[in-house]
C-alpha cells in the first residue's frame, strides 16, 4: 500500500551568523583563488597570441619613438598583484556583507515569520 511522497513543511527561522560567516569566507576565498588563476590565464593566452606586441608596434608606428612599452603598464606580476588585491578585497567585502545578511535575516525574520520551505520525499 502506497500512499506516495510526504511533505513537510518547513520555515527557516534563524541563520546562525558565524556558520554564515565561516561558509562565506570559505566560498570567497574559493572565488578569489579561481579570480587570480583566470588572470594568469587569460593574461598567458594574450600574450602567446602577440596582442602585448602588435599593440607596442602600433603605438611605435603613431609616435615614431622607441619609447613605448606596453609591458610596463601591464606586465604579467603587475597584473598578478593586482588580481591578488582585488581577490582580497573582495574576500573581506563579501564574507562582510554575507555576515550583515545574516543579521539583517533574523531581524525580519522575527517580524515577518521567516523562508517557508515545503520538502518532499520523492
Amino acid at each position: 500500500m502506497r500512499r506516495g511522497p510526504r511533505k513537510a513543511r518547513l520555515s527557516v527561522a534563524r541563520l546562525d551568523p558565524w556558520s554564515v560567516l565561516k561558509l562565506s569566507f570559505l566560498l570567497a576565498v574559493a572565488l578569489g583563488i579561481v579570480g587570480v588563476v583566470v588572470t594568469a590565464v587569460v593574461w598567458n593566452v594574450v600574450n602567446g597570441m602577440g596582442v602585448f606586441s602588435d599593440v607596442n608596434e602600433i603605438v611605435r608606428q603613431v609616435d615614431g619613438s622607441n619609447r613605448f612599452d606596453i609591458l610596463a603598464y601591464v606586465g604579467f606580476e603587475r597584473v598578478l598583484s593586482l588580481a591578488v588585491v582585488v581577490s582580497v578585497a573582495n574576500i573581506v567585502i563579501l564574507t562582510a556583507l554575507s555576515t550583515l545578511f545574516a543579521f539583517v535575516y533574523n531581524i525580519s525574520s522575527g517580524l515577518v515569520g521567516g523562508l517557508h520551505v515545503t520538502l518532499t520525499d520523492e
